[in-house]
């Protein structure tokens, strides 16, 4: 190997290491056990900083038995700290780098120490899927058996939400599985799931076999409730849709993103959705055989958006011809794409060994950006 090659070796990989890319912060490393993340937050200061952060999610051991555990750092993410917890979390938010709240399955912890120490709120209602607050004391609960609740209390009381009644879906297989706001404008999204009457699809394999796949997407009932008050009034939109809307990230000049996840066969693993809250008007923003996303970020007074999910075996995994696509159940490459007009999207360069099945994104704008994985890795978004 000539000197030449060699300097252009090294400068190549300068060259490569100077754009932005993502690099892993912290991985779960013990020989006995595997940790999986269910949610996770960076928590900005005052003055718009994230220093602290929170992971929630559980710890499976080699006798397969759980430990709920929560993770947290206060310098942001350079090193995490574990902290037993007494439910697993499920899903998480922060009002700001300190008060907080945990839904876990059978019902919501609060915290005032940014994670260290939490609370049960004794008369929060199980079978949540999320929480949001709009300040310490006022916020909505949502979830399963088509149940939106509100506490003016900061959760030591809950309500039953008059709107949801309007519903028209059967309660039992209704689940509302998102919550949005910005400023007073707030969605909640949640879908129906019918049980399943017909048979799992039989398909050929390569060896002369057959195997049982999962049938194909069919439509099914979606709905909607949005406020532009803060949650005085709701109004409810509903249509039969194919998938779930399952993330919803919106922007205070009045744009979302929107999630839409395939869970059967379809031709596509997920679809992302630009709204225009003015309007109400939605295009198509991204979709990919072989690219699964699971979460969307928009920030505020920007046009810039990022994804993030990770890679399937798009064309190739389809049976029957043209049978659909089926959502894996190993980990996939992480993939994070980034647009500036929520329309063109690039490929941001990610650490080669992150792998996921969900990736969560945090922080408080494009250049100060963290995922969490489920398969138990934290990455950072580096610039230089």
């Amino acid at each position: 190997m000539t000197r030449r090659f060699i300097l252009f070796l090294f400068a190549a990989t300068l060259a490569a290491q100077a754009d932005p890319h993502w690099d892993v912060q912290f991985e779960y490393k013990q020989d006995d056990a595997v940790l999986t993340i269910n949610d996770f937050a960076m928590l900005p200061s005052a003055n718009g900083v994230a220093q602290r952060g929170i992971a929630c999610g559980y710890a499976t051991d080699h006798r397969n038995k759980q430990r709920p555990l929560v993770l947290l750092t206060i310098d942001g993410g350079a090193h995490w700290t574990e902290t037993a917890v007494h439910e697993t979390g499920l899903s998480l938010f922060f009002l700001d780098d300190t008060t907080g709240w945990m839904v876990t399955a059978t019902g919501v912890w609060q915290t005032s120490e940014a994670g260290r120490n939490w609370t049960r709120k004794v008369k929060a209602p199980g079978g949540l899927t999320r929480v949001w607050f709009l300040d310490r004391r006022r916020g909505y609960g949502i979830g399963s058996e088509r149940r939106i609740f509100e506490t003016i209390d900061g959760g030591d009381s809950w309500i039953l939400l008059p709107g949801v009644k309007e519903v028209e879906s059967d309660q039992r297989t209704t689940t509302f599985g998102e919550i949005a706001f910005t400023g007073k404008a707030g969605i909640i999204a949640g879908w129906s799931t019918p049980v399943r009457s017909t048979p799992p699809v039989t398909a050929a394999t390569g060896s002369g076999g057959t195997k049982s796949e999962p049938p194909r997407q069919t439509p099914a009932y979606s709905v909607m409730l949005q406020t532009v008050d803060a949650g005085q009034t709701w109004k409810k939109s509903d249509a039969s849709l194919f998938g779930q809307i399952t993330r919803i990230s919106m922007a205070p000049q009045g744009t979302a993103l929107g999630l839409i996840e395939f869970r059967d066969r379809f031709d596509y693993p997920s679809e992302v959705y630009s709204i225009d809250l003015h309007t109400g008007k939605s295009e198509r923003a991204f979709r990919a055989m072989d690219r699964a996303i699971t979460d969307v970020r928009l920030f505020r007074g920007l046009s810039t958006g990022v994804i993030a999910g990770y890679e399937t075996p798009g064309a190739a995994d389809r049976t029957g011809g043209a049978g659909g696509l089926s959502r894996v159940l190993v980990p996939g490459k992480l993939k994070v794409l980034i647009s500036e007009d929520l329309a063109h999207w690039d490929e941001m360069s990610v650490d080669a060994h992150a792998v996921a099945r969900r990736a969560m994104i945090s922080g408080p704008d494009p250049d100060h950006l963290w995922i969490a994985t489920d398969t138990g890795m934290i990455l950072r978004l580096v610039l230089e």
